[in-house]
Formats: C-alpha cells, structure tokens, sequence
C-alpha cells in the first residue's frame, strides 16, 4: 500500500468563479444599502439577485461542488439523530435549571462564607 498524498487541482477559472460569486454577494449587500430610498421589494430584490449570482458562480467551481456536498452530507447525517421527544426535552431542561439552581446557591454560599472568613474574623472588620 502507498500512502501517497493525495493533491487537489485548483484551476485559475475556479478561483475566479469563487472571486465573482464574493463580488456578487458584495454587490446585493451593497445594492441594498444603496437603494434604502426604493421600497423595501426592490431591495429585496437586488438582495437576493446577487445572492443568487453568486451561487450560481459558487455551483459551478470545484470547491462550490464540494461545499454541496458537504451540505448534502450533513442533511443525511442529521437524518440519521435520534431527536428527543417533547416529554425527554422538557425533562432534561428541568434537570438543567435545577442543577443551575444548586449550583448558584452553592456559589452564593462559597462567597458568603468567605466574606464572612475574610471581612469578620479575618481583618475584624463588622
């Protein structure tokens, strides 16, 4: 078996697709802030016109491809957790509220007491 690292090819048109889909999301922002005089759907508008212009950029190079599926990936895999039902959630959040109570009675208690070590029988202050 060779271990033989394995090199990704990075072509100067992917970078640029990648640049002009940053351009394209900088130009709906920037679209959007420049026509807060327009009602707020043209803004909307250019918003997401630029955005939809820059996936399409970002669709078409080799790191867009392979952030899809990544996204692909992690929808599937999130498929696959086992969520908790209503009954279990509301449980576990009791129990986090609770210890969250003990632990703030506990700390309140810590400070109380060394206050008193310190100020009362330490430097004699009262």
């Amino acid at each position: 078996m060779s271990s033989q690292p394995v090199q990704t090819v990075n072509t100067s048109s992917d970078k640029l697709k990648i640049a002009l889909a940053i351009v394209a999301v900088v130009a709906g922002v920037v679209g959007f802030f420049v026509l807060s005089d327009q009602s707020t759907p043209v803004r909307a508008v250019a918003l997401v016109a630029g955005l939809l212009v820059a996936i399409g950029f970002a669709w078409t190079s080799a790191q867009g491809r392979g952030f899809i599926g990544f996204a692909k990936e992690s929808v599937r895999e999130t498929k696959k957790v086992v969520w908790p039902t209503r009954k279990e959630a509301m449980q576990i959040t009791a129990i986090v509220f609770a210890f969250v109570l003990v632990m703030a009675i506990f700390l309140w208690g810590t400070d109380k007491l060394l206050e008193f070590l310190l100020y009362d029988v330490i430097l004699g202050w009262k």
